[in-house]
């Protein structure tokens, strides 16, 4: 059992669609659902579970998995800000620049 929140699921299998729709791929023709590949991506995440084993589990090929996850963290990877917003963000919430950086390290 895997404790992520199936509105966390939910979210990345959207993304993960309006993805696929912008790349054109057709419906049916990958080997996991947007949601089970969302699953997958996060249980990657939270366990840092193996890939062949993940692969094994969602019965797909070990390379599949691999590009299942890279595609996953790509469109995860686009929806985080800049640093330089973040910097902003965190200046204009009160945070000091020494907090920011014993934050982020």
């Amino acid at each position: 059992m895997v404790d992520v929140p199936r509105e966390l699921v939910q979210h990345l299998a959207r993304l993960l669609y309006a993805q696929r729709r912008a790349c054109g791929t057709r419906r049916g023709t990958r080997a996991l659902t947007c949601f089970y590949q969302a699953l997958m991506v996060l249980v990657w995440f939270r366990k840092a579970e193996d890939m062949t084993l993940l692969a094994v589990g969602f019965g797909i090929s070990r390379a599949t998995a691999y590009r299942y996850r890279d595609e996953g963290i790509t469109v995860l990877a686009a929806q985080a800000t800049d640093l330089h917003t973040a910097l902003r963000r965190a200046a204009a919430d009160g945070w000091s620049q020494r907090a920011v950086r014993s934050n982020l390290i």
